[in-house]
C-alpha cells in the first residue's frame, strides 16, 4: 500500500502543472532620441530697405569721406563707407558709431571693399562696409552713423621712414626736448627715444611719443538717413 501511494504521488509531481520560472530580462538599447525641432524664424518678418545718403560727402581735418548707401539686412545695419588716405600707410577707421532714438552703438565690423593705394599725386583711397548689430523691431526712421576717427597702424620700419621726422618736428615745435633716433635691432630699424628733459620720466615721454594724434587722424564725419520700412 505504501508502494502504491509513493507512486500515485511520484505521478501527480510529474504530471501537474509547471511553475513558470522568472526569465532574466537584459537591460536593451535606449530608443534614439527623436530630433531636436528646430526653432521656426519667420525671415520675412525682419526689416530690409536699403537707401541713399541724402549728404553722402563730408569732409574734415582735410579728410574726404563719402557714405553712398546704407541698408538693413535682418538685425544687420550695413553702410558703405569710402575715404582718402592721408597717406600710404595702413589705415582705417578706428572709431565710430550709429545711434537711432536714445540708443548709440559703439560696436562695429568692418569689412574691406577696396583699396587703392596713393599714385601719381593722387590720394589713395580705402572703401569698407561697416555693420553694425541692432534688433529687428529697432525704430530706424532716423539713423545717424558718425566715424569719429581713422588710424594707421605702422608697418615694420614706418616708425623710422615715415612717423619719426613728423613726431620730431611736432615735439620741436611745442618746445618737448626729446630726441629720436633710428637704431638697428637685429637687422631691424627701431625709433628709440635716445634723450629726455631731466624732469621726464620714462613713461612721460612715451605718452608724448606715441601718442594717437600721430597715428589718427579725427574727424568727426557724420551720416543721417531714414531706413524705416
Amino acid at each position: 500500500m505504501k508502494k502504491l501511494v509513493l507512486l500515485l504521488a511520484v505521478f501527480i509531481t510529474a504530471c501537474g502543472p509547471k511553475v513558470q520560472q522568472n526569465a532574466v530580462v537584459l537591460p536593451g538599447l535606449l530608443p534614439a532620441p527623436a530630433a531636436t525641432a528646430t526653432a521656426y524664424i519667420d525671415t520675412a518678418s525682419y526689416p530690409t530697405a536699403q537707401v541713399d545718403v541724402a549728404a553722402p560727402n563730408q569732409t574734415a581735418s582735410g579728410i574726404d569721406v563719402r557714405m553712398e548707401h546704407a541698408s538693413v539686412q535682418g538685425k544687420n545695419v550695413n553702410a558703405d563707407v569710402c575715404f582718402t588716405l592721408p597717406d600710404n600707410s595702413d589705415w582705417g577707421i578706428s572709431s565710430a558709431s550709429l545711434s537711432y532714438g536714445e540708443t548709440i552703438l559703439h560696436d562695429y565690423a568692418t569689412t574691406l571693399v577696396s583699396l587703392q593705394e596713393p599714385a601719381a599725386g593722387t590720394p589713395g583711397k580705402r572703401c569698407d562696409t561697416l555693420t553694425f548689430l541692432v534688433p529687428p523691431d529697432a525704430d530706424l526712421s532716423n539713423v545717424s552713423i558718425v566715424i569719429d576717427a581713422i588710424a594707421a597702424t605702422p608697418r615694420e620700419g614706418e616708425y623710422c621712414s615715415v612717423y619719426m621726422p613728423k613726431i620730431q618736428q611736432a615735439l620741436q615745435a611745442r618746445g618737448i626736448a626729446i630726441t629720436l633716433d633710428c637704431v638697428d635691432e637685429n637687422g631691424t630699424q627701431t625709433m628709440k627715444i635716445m634723450s629726455m628733459p631731466a624732469d621726464m620720466t620714462q613713461t612721460q615721454a612715451e605718452e608724448a611719443v606715441y601718442s594717437d594724434e600721430f597715428y589718427s587722424v579725427k574727424g568727426p564725419w557724420s551720416f543721417s538717413f531714414n531706413l524705416a520700412q
